[in-house]
């Protein structure tokens, strides 16, 4: 059985959203997760192959966009990029949201940890933005690959004395055509204003996950109380 094919099997319905699940293999007295959001048109599956690149000791779930687009494609909102700019469906990111903040909730609960990070790739890094800003007790830090902050969840940003303790790495290519790299440097302007501790890695690429970003992942999670990278 092919590796696909196991995770189709094991795909989990016990919450708001349905999700895998990779569990922390390894004991340990703090207990972390990593929760990984898809980007668009993508599903649970995409994000999930890196689990390997976490430590033992992490739990790392990856759930599905309620949003279907057909053929297993699934995402958090509709964009439309017909235009200059990226229009949203703010209706359906409204509502993500929400499904997001009681999903984090829910794992929490059912696998009883300690620090919750949040992560994902382009629609997924703008949802772990606007969770992570607007909702800084319910996350340690937010791993964002090729995203951007939407302008509509700004007025719900947390002060800086909510977000001093949040820990954000953003990653972005220079080369990127989806979302070019000006959203990228908007965002380290205006998360070094909201006070975050931020990591900030631009790379020669496009719109993807590079193999240099996996390897900062693991560096990352290996130190992740530091949340540092040099």
């Amino acid at each position: 059985m092919s590796l696909t094919e196991t995770m189709k099997n094991n795909l989990e319905n016990d919450l708001g959203l349905q999700y895998l699940v990779r569990p922390a293999s390894s004991a340990s007295n703090h207990t972390k997760a990593v929760i990984l959001l898809h980007g668009v048109g993508s599903n649970e599956q995409d994000l999930f192959q890196l689990a390997p690149h976490f430590p033992d000791d992490f739990s790392v779930v990856s759930p599905r966009g309620p949003v279907v687009l057909g053929g297993g494609r699934f995402a958090w909102y509709e964009v439309d990029f017909s235009t200059c700019k990226p229009e949203i469906n703010a209706e359906q990111e409204a509502k993500s949201r929400q499904n997001i903040l009681q999903f984090i909730r829910q794992v929490k609960e059912k696998y009883n940890l300690d620090e919750v990070y949040l992560g994902g790739f382009s629609q997924g890094a703008i949802m772990s933005f606007s969770i992570g800003l607007t909702h800084p007790e319910l996350v340690a830090g937010i791993l964002a690959f090729s995203g951007r902050i939407l302008q509509e969840i700004r007025p719900l940003v947390q002060s800086k004395t909510a977000l001093q303790q949040l820990k954000v790495f953003l990653s972005h290519g220079t080369q990127d055509s989806t979302l070019p790299i000006h959203f990228a440097r908007e965002a380290r302007e205006y998360l070094q204003e909201a006070g975050v501790q931020l990591t900030y890695h631009e790379q020669d690429m496009g719109h993807q996950i590079s193999s240099e970003s996996i390897i900062k992942i693991e560096k990352l999670a290996t130190g992740i109380a530091s949340f540092s990278i040099l």
